[in-house]
């Protein structure tokens, strides 16, 4: 990947791992936005973005999301340029062929408009074919993944098992149907990390080592 040129990352991410996290802390050092399932979901709930208003704007258009963007910002509820967005960490059980396509075109619009970083949302599969895109899977162990939610939400060791393992078997759900492929598939990535033996900022240090 070439720093100097647009580009877009996608993480990947297990829940409790820290993934997102470091996805947060790696747009502020490339001083780029980093956007994750909740801003995507929030950006099209909150405009009413669908697939027939996105192919309209982009008939108007080449570049419809600035446009799009450039609008969003003169409204008074406007998000906002953020690294971070709403955390949502249990699944989507209405996921419907036409919001991933939305969701899809969305991914697409942003990383058109210029450099960015993606969390979740199968963007390695999105964005399999952009010329200047590096796919990272961040993970862990079990355990590791338990202790940190019971930190992070102040729950039991039970609950935290109990809502990881419905997280992971959603999102393995979402991506085999959406891109016929495993998210445990290393083929899918240019660096996987397990965060078991590393903390956020040293995860982040190998991603940095890696760009240069």
């Amino acid at each position: 990947m070439n720093k100097y040129e647009k580009f877009v990352i996608t993480i990947n991410r297990e829940l409790g791992s820290g993934g997102r996290t470091i996805g947060e802390k790696l747009g502020k050092k490339l001083n780029v936005p980093f956007y994750d399932k909740a801003l995507i979901k929030q950006l099209k709930e909150q405009y009413h973005l669908t697939v027939e208003q996105i192919e309209y704007l982009k008939g108007q258009k080449h570049n419809w999301w600035a446009d799009c963007k450039r609008s969003m910002m003169m409204l008074p509820n406007y998000i906002g340029p953020s690294y971070i967005g709403k955390p949502v960490n249990m699944p989507d059980f209405l996921i419907t062929d036409e919001i991933f396509q939305t969701e899809t075109e969305i991914l697409k619009g942003i990383a058109e408009d210029g450099s960015c970083i993606i969390a979740g949302r199968s963007g390695f599969y999105i964005f399999r074919d952009h010329p200047n895109h590096l796919s990272i899977l961040i993970q862990a162990s079990m355990q590791h993944r338990i202790e940190r939610l019971v930190r992070k939400r102040g729950i039991t060791y039970q609950q935290a098992h109990e809502i990881i393992e419905q997280v992971d078997e959603a999102r393995e759900n979402y991506v085999k149907k959406y891109t016929g492929s495993s998210r445990y598939d290393t083929r899918n990535y240019d660096l996987v990390i397990n965060m078991d033996d590393h903390t956020e900022d040293e995860a982040l240090d190998i991603i940095l080592k890696y760009i240069r």
